[in-house]
């Protein structure tokens, strides 16, 4: 069976964490696990961003990464639209031609 793989990354607000990944956590079947990081945004987008994020030039953010099933991607996308509803939320794909653990 061919099963086309792909990276899935979020990009999200620090106060979404909590409740996207208890989402995540609660997906069935389960995800093959996933990583997040804390990390900064730059560039547009600064409406929301606090006083010192303004200051600062840059956004408090986190990423979420994880390698699924392609298929998987959009369903799952759509169903956070519909049942967690996180604003600012930036997301994209990209194709994975190989993944595995190393022992």
């Amino acid at each position: 069976m061919d099963q086309s793989l792909c990276k899935l990354t979020l990009v999200y607000p620090p106060e979404s964490e909590d409740s996207l990944l208890e989402f995540m956590l609660e997906q069935d079947p389960p995800l093959s696990g996933f990583t997040t990081i804390k990390c900064e945004g730059h560039g547009l987008g600064f409406t929301r961003a606090s006083a010192s994020e303004k200051v600062r030039g840059r956004i408090n953010r986190r990423l979420f990464i994880v390698i699924m099933d392609t298929q998987r991607v959009e369903p799952l996308l759509a169903q956070i639209k519909a049942e967690l509803p996180i604003s600012g939320l930036m997301f994209w794909t990209e194709p994975v031609s190989i993944a595995g653990r190393l022992l």
